[in-house]
């Protein structure tokens, strides 16, 4: 509960650059070339959403249904622009299994974790769902033919969207992003069948080896740092970890998290954050009263110098730090 976005940062941050030297600090799109015509409710679905509902995955490698059918649960032909918004915003700043429409999804998934969004975004988010068509599994018009006995379920104008030049920012939201999703991927279908011990065995062994094959796909150097790291490996450097407390700062005024990208001869060094959800506490959480005494035990044998625990919901747990050619 995903990818191009609108990219403009707080004035914090350019402030906060300003002294560093022959290096040109991008904080908003460059890109003269936009996407035409694309509204922004679809950007941020697939920022936001496809991490998990992607409508490309399969259907054995889900880990969340795809937005379709969150849609055509959600809405049908009494439904109103306002009401499906009040409800999708509802679950999602609450999610539950009592007010849950998708009970399959439930059952096989369990229910979505807690995740921070502003307010604005799923408005705008329940808005394109409501007034566009939205992208589909080739499987899911004939699963929802035999479920419901109709193909009404996705209605609405088509998106007049056109790909031109991606801005630095975008392609680099782009990489973590996608790293992003083949982690997530594999580290929610290991909690779901295997459970919490097993996805922290994941992480120990394939994480990061998932993470360079990534920068392999992409052509860029990705990694994942903190200022409380839990693998030495990840710790962030100095400039890193003023990244880490702009967003720590922005996150705290409530102003927007958008990505920031720092330009130096032909290479872009471009930072996005990593935002704690429900899920992330399971063993980043509460030593005494979030993590269970089993995986803590694992964590001090698999990680002795471990820093990064004690966090709670919607927290800066570290950022993205990816570097590509211009």
């Amino acid at each position: 509960m995903k990818k191009a976005v609108l990219l403009l940062v707080s004035i914090i941050f350019i402030y906060s650059c300003k002294q560093k030297t022959n290096t040109d600090v991008d904080y908003s799109k460059k890109s003269i070339k936009k996407e035409i015509s694309q509204h922004e409710g679809e950007k941020l679905l697939k920022q936001q959403c496809y991490v998990c509902h992607n409508p490309k995955a399969s259907h054995d490698s889900r880990v969340a249904p795809p937005m379709v059918a969150i849609k055509a649960h959600y809405i049908d032909s009494n439904t109103t622009k306002e009401e499906f918004t009040e409800e999708f915003v509802n679950f999602i700043k609450k999610p539950n299994n009592e007010t849950a429409k998708l009970k399959g999804a439930v059952k096989r998934f369990g229910v979505m974790p807690y995740q921070y969004y502003k307010e604005d975004h799923l408005k705008k988010i329940a808005e394109y769902l409501y007034d566009y068509q939205i992208e589909e599994p080739d499987w899911f018009k004939e699963h929802w033919q035999e479920k419901k006995g109709t193909t009404n379920y996705n209605e609405g104008k088509k998106s007049t969207a056109q790909n031109t030049e991606k801005s630095n920012e975008e392609i680099g939201l782009e990489f973590a992003l996608g790293t992003k999703k083949v982690l997530g991927k594999n580290l929610m279908g290991t909690i779901q069948k295997k459970g919490t011990l097993a996805a922290l065995q994941f992480c120990n062994e394939k994480a990061i080896h998932l993470t360079d094959s990534m920068a392999t796909k992409y052509n860029a150097k990705v990694k994942r740092v903190s200022d409380k790291p839990r693998n030495p490996e990840n710790a962030a450097n100095q400039r890193e970890i003023e990244i880490i407390e702009m967003y720590k700062k922005a996150l705290k005024d409530s102003l927007d998290i958008n990505p920031i990208t720092e330009t130096k001869n032909e290479q872009v060094q471009f930072y996005y954050p990593i935002i704690t959800n429900g899920m992330c506490l399971q063993c980043h959480g509460n030593t005494e009263s979030q993590i269970k005494p089993e995986t803590l035990g694992a964590l001090n044998q698999l990680y002795p110098e471990d820093e990064a625990v004690g966090y709670t919901e919607n927290e800066v747990r570290g950022i993205w730090s990816i570097t590509f050619k211009k």
